[in-house]
């Protein structure tokens, strides 16, 4: 399994606040949605808004956020 860096997958700096978190995650979700995503796209686009979701479970959750960023 290779390590996601769920910051580059936000498109957020490290120090980023919870609100900085929130509006970058929402930007994806909406992006990436499987309901504005048909066809060809919509793979690609499922895997993308999992991604987003996993990244943004791990770092708006502050004990699993600093885990993180101890750890890896």
């Amino acid at each position: 399994m290779t390590a996601k860096d769920y910051y580059k997958v936000l498109g957020v700096e490290k120090n980023a606040s919870a609100s900085d978190l929130k509006k970058a995650y929402r930007k994806l979700a909406m992006k990436y949605h499987p309901d504005r995503n048909q066809g060809d796209a919509a793979k690609d686009a499922e895997e993308k808004f999992k991604e987003a979701k996993e990244a943004y479970e791990m770092l708006s959750d502050a004990q699993k956020r600093a885990a993180y960023d101890q750890y890896g």
